[in-house]
């Protein structure tokens, strides 16, 4: 308890500054048109188990949660086998269909620690992708820069009422910074795990963090999103040297060999979203 209120003590201090208009309402990008600029955000379909949001951030690269990963109620990591990603994912169809033949997880990250808010600073994955995706009309996004207290950014995300096309919230706001995570006003639900959230600056839009849990604080919901300024660059350094051969580090890795990596079951499951209120 005490650590959850030194996390969100100054949330609702910064929540009450902010107008109740400040935020925009999530948009559906039901559409052709209202999609474009965004076809790279997809959803990432975990066999029968589920699914999560990600991101394509080079033609054979996504980025994701690192919870989104394992299997909640065996605390063991999913085949790759399981997972496919559906680029665009619209109404039944997407823009590209792609298996996933190796993974990465951030250093530090433990599905099973009991610390879930220091587990969050690493929750994010890299997959790579058994095809890369050269389509002209889904482009990689960025992963830059850091985003501020009070700044605007922008989630494009699938959810579980929300799962057969991604829905955009143009503005939401950072509300706090801790170290490894965002506290964000941005609306997320179930299935949001892993969406990238946007800097918009100059027209172009560049992934600043990605969505790792939801969090009650004082019945204000709030997003949590992993800080990828000191994780991001390791973590493709890392993907980059095993497909070169020339690993030189253990991080926790998968490939399409792997039957799935065992990992310690965490108490009461419910891998997707972490909550502060008491159960």
């Amino acid at each position: 308890m005490t650590r959850w209120m030194a996390v969100f003590g100054a949330v609702l201090m910064l929540a009450q500054a902010l107008p109740a208009s400040a935020d925009t309402m999530l948009q559906p990008l039901s559409t052709l048109d209202d999609s474009k600029g965004w076809e790279g955000v997809g959803r990432l379909n975990l066999g029968d188990r589920g699914f999560c949001t990600a991101s394509l951030i080079a033609p054979d690269i996504v980025l994701t949660a690192a919870h989104c990963l394992y299997d909640e109620t065996t605390g063991g990591r999913f085949p790759l086998g399981m997972m496919t990603f559906l680029a665009d994912w619209r109404l039944g169809r997407a823009a590209a269909y792609r298996g996933v033949r190796r993974a990465v997880i951030a250093p530090g990250y433990d599905f099973g620690s009991a610390d879930k808010i220091g587990r969050i600073g690493h929750d994010i994955a890299l997959l790579q992708l058994d095809q890369p995706i050269r389509l002209p009309s889904i482009r990689p996004f960025t992963v830059a820069g850091r985003a501020q207290v009070g700044e605007a950014v922008g989630v494009v995300s699938y959810a579980k009422d929300r799962s057969d096309a991604p829905s955009l919230q143009q503005t939401c706001h950072v509300l706090d910074t801790q170290p490894g995570l965002l506290v964000l006003t941005c609306d997320i639900d179930f299935g949001s795990s892993g969406s990238p959230i946007f800097q918009l600056r100059n027209g172009q839009a560049s992934i600043v963090s990605v969505i790792s849990a939801k969090a009650q604080a004082n019945g204000k919901q709030v997003a949590l999103g992993v800080d990828l300024s000191s994780v991001i660059g390791p973590l493709r350094a890392h993907l980059m040297a095993e497909e070169n051969g020339t690993l030189m580090q253990v991080i926790p890795t998968q490939t399409a060999t792997d039957g799935g990596l065992p990992a310690p079951a965490m108490p009461g499951g419910g891998a997707k979203f972490l909550r502060a209120s008491p159960p």
